[in-house]
């Protein structure tokens, strides 16, 4: 079992480093700088000394650098590691470029799981790496190790991919809060339990067909209905609704649900401008 050194003790590496620690793999020791991190790290991490970084990378033979993705550079180039260590970043967006010139082996290690700031079970999550071959065998132990899964994503299709992680997840929970908020003003007493049967259906039916799962009124035509929802929207809501319409609109379009005028009044509704591109299929695909 590899020895972990955790680099930062923020809501990711804790969990990361207790996940591990509970698989088996010795965690060595951990750096805590605030008194929130020292608190996480006393909370999650109880049996793991706080160290300073030199310390815990020079006891360790996986440096994990769960930092902010912007100090990832800053805070490896400064640690003393030697070409027997993996150091490993969790970042999404960045690769191995976020690690600098060293002799340790680097890897991007990135688990599509959000993390609230206490355990987290990573059964069944996918990670996606990024590494030269020489690592491969220590990324899929390590992932094995706690349940997951891995896949492997070139250098260059990093932020590609990660974009997707932050559109489905980050945007739909502004999506469901801005959803919440109108029907508080509706006047539903408990919004919550109103969305989270038709949220939780929708999702679950989209993961398993995609955008054969598109119900409600623009799959139907309804436009009249649209835009009676614009008119009681307001603000920033509005406008989300209205691009969200808008790009259900192509996809409905695009897969001939819509018919060409009825796709063309749509987007005029949501746009204010004449909507022929759709009639002449010229629109969007």
């Amino acid at each position: 079992m590899e020895r972990i050194g955790l680099i930062g003790a923020g809501r990711a590496g804790t969990a990361l480093g207790a996940a591990l620690a509970a698989a088996g793999h010795p965690l060595v020791g951990v750096t805590a700088r605030s008194s929130a991190s020292r608190e996480r790290a006393a909370r999650l991490l109880p049996h793991v000394p706080v160290l300073t970084a030199d310390e815990v990378t020079t006891r360790a033979d996986v440096v994990l650098v769960a930092v902010p993705d912007d100090l990832i550079k800053d805070v490896a180039e400064q640690l003393p590691l030697t070409s027997s260590q993996y150091v490993v970043h969790p970042s999404g967006t960045h690769g191995l470029q976020a690690l600098p010139q060293q002799p340790a082996t680097p890897v991007a290690l990135h688990p599509a799981m959000t993390f609230p700031g206490g355990a987290v079970s990573l059964e069944g999550v996918m990670f996606t790496a990024t590494a030269p071959d020489e690592a491969r065998e220590m990324v899929e132990r390590l992932v094995k190790a706690v349940g997951a899964q891995v896949q492997w994503v070139a250098e260059e299709q990093r932020a590609h991919y990660h974009a997707g992680l932050v559109h489905g997840a980050n945007h739909l929970t502004t999506l469901v809060t801005q959803a919440l908020a109108v029907l508080r003003e509706a006047g539903v007493a408990d919004p919550a339990a109103t969305l989270r049967p038709l949220v939780t259906a929708t999702l679950d039916n989209t993961l398993r067909s995609g955008h054969h799962a598109l119900t409600g009124p623009i799959a139907r035509g309804d436009v009249d209905t649209v835009v009676a929802h614009l008119e009681g929207l307001r603000d920033r809501t509005a406008s989300t609704y209205a691009e969200l319409a808008r790009a259900t609109v192509e996809l409905a379009a695009a897969d001939g649900r819509l018919d060409p005028d009825t796709a063309a009044r749509f987007y005029q509704v949501l746009t204010g401008e004449p909507g022929e591109r759709y009639r002449t299929g010229e629109a969007p695909r």
